[in-house]
């Protein structure tokens, strides 16, 4: 399999991880102690991290650390949209379009060299 799919996969799930680990306490954990969410979110963070490191690392072999962060905030935006509406119940905003086409103009200046532009 080649290193930017495998790199985009496991970023995917690590960010899926990531993400739960953040803001899932906001809805299931909001009458908890905040320790209580902290631990809670401590434990889902270590299969986001057991799942980031290897991605960072394989994809270092062909990305740029540039590189591999913008990937990152694509990958964090993609997964964070539909898991704020459909798991927070939050409403779509326009804002959500408006941070895409700024990371996708960080994708364009980031990846520029490598397409040849």
């Amino acid at each position: 399999m080649k290193p930017v799919v495998l790199t985009i996969g496991l970023l995917t799930l690590s960010n899926v991880f990531m993400t739960f680990a953040w803001y899932a306490h906001l809805k299931t954990l909001y009458t908890k102690p905040w320790v209580i969410a902290a631990l809670v979110s401590w434990g889902i963070a270590l299969f986001e991290y057991l799942l980031q490191v290897p991605a960072n690392r394989i994809g270092f072999t062909v990305l740029n650390v540039a590189q591999l962060k913008i990937l990152q905030e694509v990958i964090t935006l993609s997964v964070f949209v539909p898991f704020a509406y459909f798991y927070l119940k939050e409403p779509l905003k326009l804002d959500y379009l408006w941070a895409a086409l700024c990371i996708l103009g960080a994708v364009y200046f980031v990846f520029r060299s490598k397409l040849g532009l």
